[in-house]
């Protein structure tokens, strides 16, 4: 195994989403490694809630910064969504890592 396995680089992704001016939700930041750090260590200081799904995240990680998820996602950060906003329903940015 090699160490890149046995230490798999850290990745985050933020998104943001208003159902009122968006057609879908935009990732607003993202990276590996120690920009990934920073983007979850901000989302924790201003109270954004965080998810943690790996596989969503690197798939996230294509989509450039402002522009919208693509349709083969929504699904998948719909549900994170529907369940983040029912903790907090004024909240409308979130951290997958």
């Amino acid at each position: 195994m090699s160490e890149r396995e046995k230490f798999p680089q850290k990745k985050a992704v933020a998104l943001k989403y208003d159902p009122e001016r968006d057609g879908a939700p935009k990732v607003v930041a993202s990276g590996r490694g120690e920009t990934a750090e920073r983007i979850i260590e901000t989302a924790k200081e201003y109270g954004v809630p965080i998810h943690s799904d790996p596989e969503l995240a690197q798939a996230l990680l294509s989509v450039e910064v402002g522009f919208e998820i693509p349709l083969e996602l929504y699904r998948a950060v719909a549900e994170i969504l529907a369940f983040l906003y029912q903790l907090d329903d004024k909240n409308s940015q979130h951290i997958l890592d």
